[in-house]
């Protein structure tokens, strides 16, 4: 029996190696995918263009026009010489974002002890718009803080906030642990979606059925090699989160890599039920990569917060397995957090595992 799997075993090798795109996708996709979204994509909002319209040009206003330039989340693009020319530059798409000073800026800031400075924001985009003035605010508040010194006023409330896991705010904290679930269901129901599908075009699944082989052994011996290459991509994102992306690993590396073959396997039992309800490579491959890539951008949680949805779409996220991998990834590797916390999550993708390839063997024994 031992040595007909690993005749199996072989030839589903030589099927992986001989196809050149297959490992293309299989070790290029994540590494793309990882650097897309741990550089290009990020929901930090970094280098917007301002435009200015000051009027008093003193030296208080000046300073804290550098202080707004000198940060990296803006750079000054205009400077206005009447209010009209703010909303030509709007229409013009020049700038994100406009501050305007009043004209006495110095005097009512020294002597009348308040002052009033306009922020507009193109709220085209509103989630943006909202980034940029928090920043533009903050900035001015460390400013006012600053000239303040030791003023004593009568009343005084300081806020202080602390950024529990991700001090700096990168995005890269959030996106890495989701596209690693995504990159993983992916690429592992893409390739074993297609291994059955393509005994039946080339017609040698006759051959499977008619051996004296079970349907489980013929099942697993397609699974293995996708398994092992899944935990070198997988050990290649760490990697590259690590060195390359600045990602800590806080919590047990043996309990990350676990929950990640976990996932694998998850992954896998979808894959090969795809593959025994589809009859043809084509179809199989938009099932998963389609049918998979929605949901998982959309319901996972990387990309939308969850709880923000309506509540049907937070009950059909629910059967999404890259939520559950991605709240597994965010405790251990971010949080440092052990099995007594993701015990629940760990649980949920075991049963899918065992209801995914079920399914696919009774779906195989009836395939011809």
């Amino acid at each position: 029996m031992i040595i007909t799997l690993w005749a199996f075993i072989k030839k589903e090798w030589k099927h992986i190696w001989r196809d050149k795109k297959t490992l293309l996708i299989l070790f290029g996709m994540p590494i793309a995918q990882m650097l897309i979204f741990g550089f290009a994509l990020t929901n930090e909002v970094k280098n917007s263009r301002i435009g200015i319209l000051d009027p008093s040009k003193d030296f208080e206003s000046r300073q804290l026009i550098q202080r707004i330039d000198a940060s990296k989340y803006f750079e000054v693009r205009k400077y206005f010489s009447k209010p009209e020319d703010i909303h030509a530059a709007f229409r013009r798409g020049e700038v994100r974002m406009a501050i305007v000073f009043p004209s006495d800026f110095h005097e009512q800031l020294t002597h009348g002890k308040q002052v009033t400075i306009q922020m507009i924001a193109d709220a085209s985009d509103p989630n943006i718009a909202t980034t940029v003035i928090s920043y533009a605010t903050a900035i001015i508040n460390d400013y006012q803080q600053e000239k303040l010194g030791e003023t004593k006023l009568p009343y005084r409330i300081e806020p202080v906030v602390r950024m529990m896991y991700n001090p700096q705010l990168k995005g890269a904290f959030n996106f890495v642990p989701g596209v690693m679930s995504m990159i993983l269901l992916l690429v592992c129901t893409m390739m074993t979606s297609v291994s059955i599908v393509r005994e039946k075009e080339l017609g040698t699944m006759e051959v499977l059925l008619a051996s004296p082989s079970r349907p489980l052994m013929v099942i697993i011996a397609k699974a293995i090699p996708y398994l092992f290459l899944s935990i070198i991509n997988i050990t290649t994102i760490l990697l590259m989160s690590y060195f390359v992306l600045e990602l800590p690993i806080r919590g047990s590396l043996l309990l990350l890599f676990s929950e990640s073959i976990l996932f694998i396997i998850t992954s896998l039992s979808l894959g090969l039920l795809i593959s025994t309800i589809t009859d043809s490579q084509r179809t199989a491959m938009f099932i998963s990569l389609v049918g998979m890539f929605l949901p998982t951008l959309m319901l996972s949680g990387f990309m939308f917060p969850i709880e923000n949805m309506p509540r049907p779409l937070q009950i059909v996220s629910n059967i999404v397995p890259a939520k559950w991998f991605f709240i597994i990834v965010k405790a251990v590797m971010l949080k440092g957090l052990g099995l007594v916390n993701i015990w629940k999550e760990s649980l949920i993708l075991s049963g899918m595992t065992l209801f995914f390839l079920l399914l696919a063997m009774k779906k195989f024994r009836i395939s011809l």
